[in-house]
């Protein structure tokens, strides 16, 4: 598969799981993978324990490398999209809003279930969170080992 806009889309589209790379204060890394809903392809959303690693490193590391790609692809097969994000618990109540619509019409769409306010705040164990992607990639299957080009979805 080539490195084109268009491939790029189509990757993110049909994938349920973005692979989710944190690393603490110094500089450990972690990475896990999270059930995820976007928009634009810039911003991407999932809902995750704030006491968890990735949670935990993201607090004091917004920093975070995103991979969304198919994982049943044949070896040497598979194409993968890359972005290096910012990331933060979204605490504002209007743009949690927003991302709650978003992020429960794609569970919905996996055969998951609506997300409400109550299930990401209080004593409810769980947070939304929201990483903006700065930039994306992809690899450009031109013989050359983990050769990544930039893609423009813009």
């Amino acid at each position: 598969m080539r490195p084109t806009a268009d491939n790029a889309r189509g990757i993110v589209d049909a994938s349920r799981y973005l692979v989710l790379a944190t690393a603490d204060a110094e500089g450990r890394p972690w990475s896990t993978p999270v059930c995820f809903a976007h928009v634009e392809y810039r911003e991407f959303f999932w809902v995750s324990a704030p006491d968890v690693t990735h949670s935990r490193n993201i607090a004091v590391r917004p920093e975070v490398g995103i991979a969304v790609f198919d994982s049943s692809a044949g070896i040497g097969t598979g194409q993968g999209v890359y972005m290096s994000a910012r990331a933060a618990e979204l605490v504002d109540r209007a743009a949690s809003d927003s991302a709650l619509e978003v992020f429960s019409r794609r569970s919905l769409g996996h055969g998951g279930r609506v997300w409400t306010l109550d299930d990401v705040r209080g004593d409810s164990g769980m947070r939304l969170y929201r990483a903006v992607a700065g930039t994306h990639s992809m690899l450009a299957k031109d013989g050359r080992p983990d050769h990544r080009v930039t893609v423009e979805l813009d």
